[in-house]
């Protein structure tokens, strides 16, 4: 853990430093771009370039007979950077001239000169002056740049300016190295930060980290883990449960195939003895008792194939228009016909006469058939049924019973088909699957199913369908 840490702490150290040596070289290229001027021919120099150039060209100057004269070098000079020269005498008069602009003057005052002399970012150019003797006499020449440059007079106490640059330069350093040292301390923080939020993604996928509250700018990022472990535990648990569940329900369908199987082989070996004669009575209830058992085993195998069928969606749904009022007061008739309920009430209430609805017949009798037959399965003999429709924005239908009702967590594991409930004492026959595909049907015809109970009041299912 440490190399990488170590490797990390080098490379924030590097990206902050690479950051701040490119401020440095933005603020030497700033600096840079204001104390540099480009010449006429396209060369880059110092701006004091002007300046020094004015105080030099004394040289250039001679004298011949008392009148000042430029020499060659000088006159190449002037020319090679566009630059025009005049030379006034003691009293302002000019005396010698080169490269003059058309309108020049040939004479200035003292006054106007002083003018020129503090003439600043002028965009016609810049001038500067520079005295020259010959026998006591004073002579200016004056040189015209093309050039715009402002000029900067600044002034400082001399003593204090010579020890101030040492100071100045001091300041700088320790700035520098302040930087540099929090750089180094702020990469190393932020190292430690990441390597522990690391560390708390590694314990979540082991299942073994603990909730931490801290503030500050990764608040967030812990907030979050805490709530992502939170839901893994949760997911573990429903996950759990599942599995439990399934290994449940996996052993109870191995059971109740067995169940019908166990018959079937001992009538068929009875019949099969040829030691002993049956009655044709005894041989036709022995047969009547097998095939039984082969219906309910072919009902179970065709429930599992029904579940995965809704489940995956690769059922074909025969839809067609159906009036809903009528199927369902059909459908309780039907129920209460059968011998074992026909001591149980269905009540029926719809605040509509017909609803006329898209669905598969098949199906949807096969979803409420369960509904209703579960209540009086689970219930007892007086267990009464009220199913009670209603149409608004949706077809809501209800269908509640007075029977045992359900503990809360029976009703929210009901329309699991890992689930079998045992609120009851006697022998239920059937496969487990009945509410799980019922959910699937409702769903596949795009309504809802949700259900209510109090353990000794009865439940109610609540069942919507769009318009």
């Amino acid at each position: 853990m440490h190399k990488p840490s170590y490797k990390t702490v080098f490379h924030s150290y590097i990206i902050f430093f690479m950051i701040f040596i490119c401020l440095i070289l933005t603020v030497i290229g700033i600096f840079l771009s204001l104390i540099t001027i480009q010449k006429p021919n396209g060369e880059f120099i110092r701006s004091d370039w002007p300046k020094k150039f004015t105080e030099n060209f004394n040289e250039q100057i001679v004298f011949i007979d008392n009148k000042p004269q430029v020499k060659q070098s000088g006159l190449e000079k002037l020319r090679e950077n566009q630059l025009w020269l005049q030379i006034l005498d003691s009293s302002g008069n000019r005396v010698y001239g080169f490269l003059e602009p058309k309108e020049h003057k040939d004479y200035y005052s003292n006054s106007e000169l002083l003018a020129l002399a503090n003439q600043n970012n002028s965009s016609n150019g810049t001038v500067y002056f520079n005295t020259i003797k010959n026998n006591k006499n004073d002579y200016i020449y004056i040189i015209y740049f093309p050039l715009n440059i402002s000029k900067v007079n600044m002034f400082f106490d001399g003593g204090k300016f010579i020890g101030g640059k040492s100071i100045v330069f001091s300041i700088i350093g320790i700035i520098f190295l302040i930087i540099l040292v929090s750089g180094i301390a702020y990469g190393y923080w932020v190292t430690k930060c990441i390597s522990n939020i690391t560390s708390a993604v590694s314990d979540i996928s082991k299942r073994s980290y603990l909730p931490v509250n801290i503030k500050g700018v990764f608040a967030d990022i812990y907030n979050s883990l805490n709530i992502l472990n939170e839901e893994i535990h949760r997911s573990d648990e429903i996950q759990n449960k599942t599995d439990i569940m399934r290994e449940e329900w996996i052993s109870n369908i191995t059971h109740d195939l067995k169940t019908p199987l166990s018959p079937i082989k001992g009538y068929a070996e009875l019949l099969t003895d040829s030691s002993t004669n049956y009655s044709p009575e005894k041989v036709y209830k022995y047969a009547s008792i097998m095939l039984k058992n082969i219906e309910y085993t072919n009902t179970l195998i065709n429930d599992l194939k029904l579940t995965y069928q809704l489940k995956n969606g690769i059922i074909p749904l025969n839809k067609n228009n159906y009036d809903l009022v009528r199927f369902l007061k059909e459908l309780s008739i039907d129920i209460l016909n059968y011998p074992e309920y026909e001591s149980n009430i269905v009540e029926f209430k719809s605040n509509i006469d017909n609803i006329n609805f898209d669905f598969d017949c098949t199906l949807l009798k096969r979803a409420f058939s369960n509904l209703i037959v579960n209540a009086f399965t689970y219930g007892d003999k007086n267990t009464k049924v009220c199913v009670h429709i209603t149409l608004n924005e949706r077809i809501e239908i209800i269908i509640s019973d007075n029977g045992k009702g359900m503990s809360r967590e029976e009703a929210s594991n009901l329309f699991n088909r890992y689930y079998r409930g045992s609120n009851t004492k006697q022998k239920i026959e059937g496969t487990g699957l009945g509410l799980a595909i019922t959910k699937q049907i409702i769903e596949v015809h795009g309504g809802n199913i949700s259900v209510e109970s109090i353990p000794g009041l009865g439940s109610s299912f609540y069942i919507t369908f769009p318009i």
